[in-house]
């Protein structure tokens, strides 16, 4: 068996497992949705899925790869072997989302760079046709996907304490302080307050359930809950550690990034539009579209445009360490091999696919189901099928088939209190699977 390294501490833990959490997701995903959802109400509704929902997934989650001690497939071997094809369901969803993940990061990359060599008033004059240029070439989409991915399998080379951990410590706190300036920065001009209040006041007019159904999916990509990251990050937690208080610790450093990003991005937009239906709906264009021009109206554009998407660029790469991370441990279990090689094997599988997505935009931009092209159907199939699926299937495994103190023991040992057990068996065996249903026959239609 190959050898298994755990965290050096409890704060190892939970600032690798925040920066597998913190992604792309939270710096333009939460905001765009926030914006076109309510603002505010949709603010309350997700915290209030923060503390219920996302507690008892992701608990459970890593109580069931602390308690096994394996990654994602050995771990649900060891639960139920009738039930062990959950662990490839879920090992399924990182290996599909790394690819075009590191794509976009290779996207994120790209743009880092332009700013930072001045390049931000020629993206500002042109933002959309810059980025339709950029993506629908061929060479280089590719190569700053593939400088991407090999920045991500060197980190990963070093394994768990020296890879996964030492990075997380430097670039969680560097990512948190600029966003904080980058934040109060845009709230203090013109129009900022505006854009303020629109994202923190809770307009209950605008509730609606599907305000609450994207809350819910948002709620999973963030967490990034039923990839099956969180068992495997569980499985490197030694048996010492507080469960419950590194869960609450996780989901608050998370949410807080997903705050930040959007007091910076949505008064961002007020300063830019005054806060137009068409500029706060526009989606994951406020990122590569909108902000752009946005920056150019800032004293020292180009830097604030490079601390950005240097921001950005950090939330990408810690995520992308935490999807590595997940086959990469799959297959040192199952074929009991070195790191080096396991994460050669996902290198190379990345950037295969990574390429097909990249030419997605452009030689093979005729291979599209349904309006989707490569990108987009592999994001749907991953996250809008596989990823509420596996979710269901776990809460139904632990809460109905297995019992929830297989869960419960793992969390008590040591002589911890589970302090939230009875909200946490109703919603892992009532509200969850109900709740994820929905989102699940939500996407469908």
């Amino acid at each position: 068996m190959a050898e298994r390294h755990l965290f050096s501490n409890r704060m190892g833990f939970i600032l690798a497992t925040a920066g597998a959490a913190v992604g792309l997701g939270n710096i333009w995903r939460f905001p765009y949705l926030a914006a076109e959802y309510g603002g505010g109400i949709f603010l309350l509704i997700y915290l209030l899925l923060v503390v219920t929902l996302g507690f008892t997934i992701m608990i459970t989650e890593i109580a069931i790869g602390r308690s096994t001690g394996c990654g994602v497939l050995g771990a649900f071997a060891k639960i139920s072997k009738k039930w062990r094809f959950i662990g490839y369901l879920s090992l399924m969803v990182p290996c599909i989302i790394l690819p075009y993940y590191s794509v976009i990061g290779g996207w994120v990359m790209k743009y880092g760079f332009e700013f930072i060599t001045g390049g931000g008033a020629f993206i500002a004059a042109d933002a959309t046709g810059f980025f339709n240029a950029f993506t629908q070439s061929v060479a280089s989409p590719i190569f700053w996907a593939v400088v991407f991915i090999l920045i991500t399998g060197v980190i990963m080379l070093f394994g768990v304490q020296k890879g996964i951990e030492r990075t997380a410590r430097v670039l969680m706190p560097i990512l948190i302080l600029m966003l904080i300036g980058l934040a109060i920065y845009c709230i203090c001009m013109p129009g900022g307050l505006d854009g303020l209040w629109y994202y923190l006041y809770p307009d209950f007019s605008k509730f609606s359930f599907d305000a609450v159904v994207a809350a819910m999916g948002q709620l999973f990509y963030s967490l990034t809950l039923g990839f099956g990251v969180m068992i495997t990050y569980g499985s490197y937690l030694a048996k010492k550690e507080n469960l419950e208080k590194s869960v609450h610790t996780i989901e608050i450093f998370d949410t807080s990034v997903a705050l930040l990003s959007g007091l910076l991005i949505v008064p961002a937009v007020f300063v830019f539009s005054g806060g137009s239906p068409e500029s706060l709906g526009a989606g994951p264009g406020l990122m590569f579209h909108a902000l752009p021009q946005v920056f150019e109206t800032f004293p020292g554009g180009d830097i604030v445009g490079a601390l950005f998407f240097i921001c950005v660029f950090f939330a990408a790469l810690t995520s992308a360490i935490c999807l590595y991370e997940v086959p990469v441990a799959a297959i040192m279990e199952k074929f009991n091999v070195k790191r080096y090689v396991s994460v050669g094997i996902v290198t190379v599988f990345t950037i295969l696919i990574a390429v097909i997505v990249c030419l997605g935009y452009n030689v093979l931009d005729f291979v599209v189901l349904n309006g989707y092209n490569i990108l987009d159907m592999l994001d749907f199939f991953s996250n809008c099928i596989v990823l509420p699926v596996v979710a269901i299937l776990t809460c139904i495994l632990i809460g109905w088939i297995v019992k929830p103190k297989v869960v419960i023991d793992e969390i008590e040992d040591g002589g911890h209190t589970f302090k939230m057990k009875k909200v946490y068996l109703v919603v892992l065996k009532f509200i969850a699977p109900i709740a994820i249903t929905l989102i699940l026959l939500s996407n469908f239609i």
